[in-house]
């Protein structure tokens, strides 16, 4: 055979080749949603409330406000929102703690007007979470599914539906903000609420306890709070929390599987890290540290030195932790949003840190959270 016709064959092998390899990268790309399982379909606004506002209720009831001296305190009337969800062949209730917290006489009212009366399962305030129960007919549940919010993107879109105000049924749609926030409120005591959910879809006080919907229709969250005066800055408890907890809070009534370090840590800064002559300008700085807590019994060091920065007097001069079982800390938000996702109690984790400039990496074992009294 002579070089040129040597040449052609070649030729019409590689574009035969090269025809084989489009075909089947196109196969690939067709049917990757049924060889990697469900995807789910992407959903607009209106499929989304049309497929879940009958699944969402209103919480309703009364709290006594601590009386003043001399007076025989008042009554207050609580507005919130629950969504039904299917667990271990029962429908329960999901909502807030802080929503059903001291709560008598409380109800709950589905989309048609249909009421009754509501009993709480188990509740955690670490995680403003609650499960409630009410004896209804089996025709008025119409459970939401929970997804995975690990899955879920910054910037993606989400709904939530709740009753604003009384307004019952409303929707709004946003963007998740952020992820691993941590979030101060008044039920969960000196602890922050870990690993929360910033989003931008606007809520208002009744919200609270409501669903948040990604745009297959899944639950990735439980709207909770929102930053007074700000514009579109919510946030709500992630899906994975609530499937986390759920078997403890249905058979247990509670939850008792937080961790706990027993420090006070605050945020590294470039002026902190001057005040301690370290180039570490990122991780915590641990301040202080519970006596006998798991943090000391590891032999984690607290701050000793006072100083002022920006006019106000600090302690500094304790461990940095810079990583936890190897996964960077970059601030608090990422320390506790670890520990939230990754660990329990009697558990050892791996801490890494800076001391006087070296890298040690200490063992810890995990303690348990105390009750809030």
């Amino acid at each position: 055979m002579s070089r040129r016709r040597k040449n052609e064959s070649y030729q019409r092998i590689i574009a035969v080749l090269l025809l084989v390899i489009v075909v089947l990268g196109s196969i690939a790309v067709y049917y990757s949603p049924l060889i990697q399982g469900t995807r789910a379909k992407s959903l607009d606004s209106v499929e989304i409330y049309a497929k879940s506002n009958q699944s969402v209720v209103t919480m309703r009831g009364v709290t006594m406000e601590s009386p003043l001296v001399g007076s025989s305190g008042s009554i207050v009337s609580v507005l919130g929102t629950g969504f039904v969800i299917a667990y271990n062949n029962s429908y329960y209730i999901v909502t807030n703690f802080h929503v059903i917290d001291g709560l008598v006489n409380s109800t709950a009212t589905f989309s048609n007007g249909d009421a009754y009366p509501a009993r709480v399962v188990g509740s955690d305030a670490y995680s403003d979470l609650a499960i409630v129960s009410v004896n209804a007919t089996r025709s008025e549940f119409i459970p939401l599914q929970l997804g995975s919010s690990s899955a879920l993107s910054v910037g993606e879109t989400v709904v939530a539906i709740g009753n604003p105000y009384g307004l019952s049924d409303t929707i709004t749609v946003g963007i998740v903000g952020q992820l691993g926030r941590t979030l101060s409120t008044g039920t969960s005591g000196s602890y922050a609420i870990a690993d929360t959910i910033q989003f931008s879809a606007p809520i208002n006080p009744g919200n609270s306890g409501g669903p948040l919907i990604d745009s297959g229709g899944m639950v990735v969250g439980m709207t909770t709070a929102v930053v007074s005066d700000s514009q579109g800055l919510g946030f709500a408890i992630p899906s994975d929390t609530i499937l986390r907890e759920l078997p403890w809070l249905v058979k247990d009534g509670s939850y008792n599987r937080h961790p706990y370090i027993g420090i006070q840590i605050l945020d590294m800064t470039y002026e902190i890290s001057q005040a301690m002559r370290t180039n570490v300008t990122w991780g915590v700085l641990i301040v202080m540290m519970v006596p006998v807590g798991p943090a000391d019994k590891a032999g984690l060091r607290g701050s000793v030195k006072i100083v002022t920065i920006e006019q106000q007097r600090l302690l500094v001069g304790g461990d940095i932790i810079v990583s936890l079982d190897g996964t960077k800390v970059v601030n608090y938000d990422a320390f506790a949003a670890y520990l939230e996702r990754n660990v329990v109690p009697g558990q050892t984790v791996q801490v890494g840190i800076i001391r006087s400039g070296s890298h040690m990496v200490i063992p810890l074992i995990v303690g348990t959270r105390p009750p809030l009294t």
